[in-house]
This record gives structure tokens, sequence and C-alpha cells, in this order.
């Protein structure tokens, strides 16, 4: 089947392909959004029929998911016994999650055709207002799913990539709510305050309820956050698009592991290749 972007995103809505004033206010309003909280969320960005086609290819594809059960840290660093207990580095959580690798997804199906749009990535940009603006270099983690079933969630974390753009597909019928701490390590790794998060003290947490449809711009590198568990029958699904300020830039070895179940030989030459020194 042959998939055309402008079917599959409600334009009328969101003109993110034609210059003008309805365009420049979107992108005002997302930065405004973005400044204030981290996280800026187009509701209805899909159409009806971008939202089947997307739950449609999730569904083919989702056998092939990673699904893993372990414990981490909010930095998906091993323990480090030399600090102290308190320290947010060595509060660990039980993760259950499942992950659809990048490429799992064709380059003519509906999810990389909303990716491949032209218009797509300049909107991205534009409303990030970054100078140094890459996809993410992955093979394996530039576009994915996130599906998760009864039970599973993300605990809190940090991303390793700058921003993430995501697209809720599919809700489970309970659950699965996306919070966030805004901004909370911008400047430095404020480890005091992200201890408050992880203890369940902190007021600077944020939830949000996104409906299948909804465009999502996050800055994951600097807000913690996770998904809480979900119940039901129905798996959640939600595509993470990313997008980084370093070309070329991959995960490392050990975070592919745990998110995809393996890594590849390009994940070990570019070990290390980062904008800056936060903690993966």
């Amino acid at each position: 089947m042959t998939f055309v972007a402008t079917d599959l995103i409600d334009l009328d809505r969101y003109p993110i392909n034609v210059a003008g004033a309805a365009r420049s206010k979107l992108v005002d309003q997302t930065q405004a959004s973005l400044a204030r909280d981290g996280c800026a969320v187009l509701k209805g960005f899909l159409s009806d029929e971008g939202i089947l086609a997307l739950k449609a290819e999730a569904d083919s594809v989702s056998a092939n998911g990673h699904r893993s059960f372990n414990r981490t840290n909010p930095y998906f660093t091993k323990d480090d016994p030399s600090l102290p207990l308190e320290d947010p580095r060595r509060a660990f959580f039980d993760r259950s999650n499942n992950f659809i690798a990048a490429d799992n997804f064709l380059l003519s199906g509906a999810l990389r055709t909303i990716h491949d749009f032209p218009a797509f990535d300049p909107f991205i940009r534009n409303c990030l207002d970054e100078p140094d603006f890459f996809r993410y270099a992955d093979p394996l983690a530039d576009v994915i799913v996130n599906m998760a079933d009864a039970g599973e969630g993300f605990p809190w974390h940090f991303d390793t990539n700058n921003y993430t753009v995501t697209l809720a597909i599919q809700n489970a019928e309970t659950g699965g709510a996306f919070e966030y701490a805004p901004n909370i390590r911008i400047d430095n790794e404020n480890f005091s305050d992200v201890r408050k998060v992880l203890d369940g003290q902190s007021d600077k947490v944020v939830k949000l309820e996104l409906e299948p449809g909804d465009l999502q711009l996050f800055k994951g590198r600097y807000s913690l956050h996770r998904v809480a568990p979900i119940v039901g029958v129905t798996p959640r699904y939600v595509a993470i698009f990313s997008y980084v300020e370093e070309a070329n830039m991959v995960a490392s070895p050990e975070r592919c592991k745990q998110l995809y179940g393996r890594a590849l030989p390009i994940h070990y030459e570019r070990a290390g290749l980062r904008a800056d020194e936060f903690i993966d």
C-alpha cells in the first residue's frame, strides 16, 4: 500500500507545509510551550486515516519488539558502590517495556512516510529553534515504536538524545500516563531535585494524558520522565522520532542492548560521541 503524508497528517489544522501566518503562529506557540515546560503537545496532529495506518503498521511488526525485564537507574548506568546510597545514580527500579526497533519499519510504510514528509523535519527544527539539528543517526533508534502491555511501563529516566518527538497511536484501557519534571537538569545534573522526584517528594512533576494522533515535542535529555504502568489487554503504542545536536550520533552499545536486545558495529565505532558531558 502506498501512503501519502498529506492524507496521514491533519494539514488543515496544522499547515506545517505552507509558509505563512498560520504556520508562524503554530511555531511560536510550540516554542513558547517548550521554553516554559520543556514540552509541547499538538492535539490531533494525525488524521483519522493516519491513526489507523500507524496502528496497523505497529500491529504488523509487534512480534519483533524487544521486551525486557530488568532494573535500571535514571541514567542507564551500572551501580557504583563508591557513591552514597542517596545518590540518584544508585536508585534502581524495575523496568518492563517493549521497543520495536527502527529497522522494522519500511521506507514505504506509514511511519516513515510521515517522518520523510519534506515539511516535517523543518517544522520540528523551527519549533525547537536549534541551530544544530540532526536526525538521530542510530539505525535502531531514529524512529521506533514503544509498545507496552498490561503491567508494563517505563521508570524515571533521561533520554540519550536531546529531543524526542512522539506520536500517540493507541492508548491502553487505563494507565500509561506520561509524567515528567521539566528541565530538571538544564544546566547541571541537579542530583538533589532528581532524588526528590524518585522519592515522590517533588512538586515539579507534570502529568499528561495523550490521545491517539497527538504530536509531542519533548526535551527528554533535560527532563526526567516516565510512563506509568498500564492496565488492560489493549497495548499502548507510541511512535518516537529522535533528533540530536551532534551529527552522526548513536546510542551507547549498553543502552542499545538494554532497549533493543542487540547492538550493531556502528554503536561500538561511535561510542562516546556526544555534544555534552551529561551521564548517558
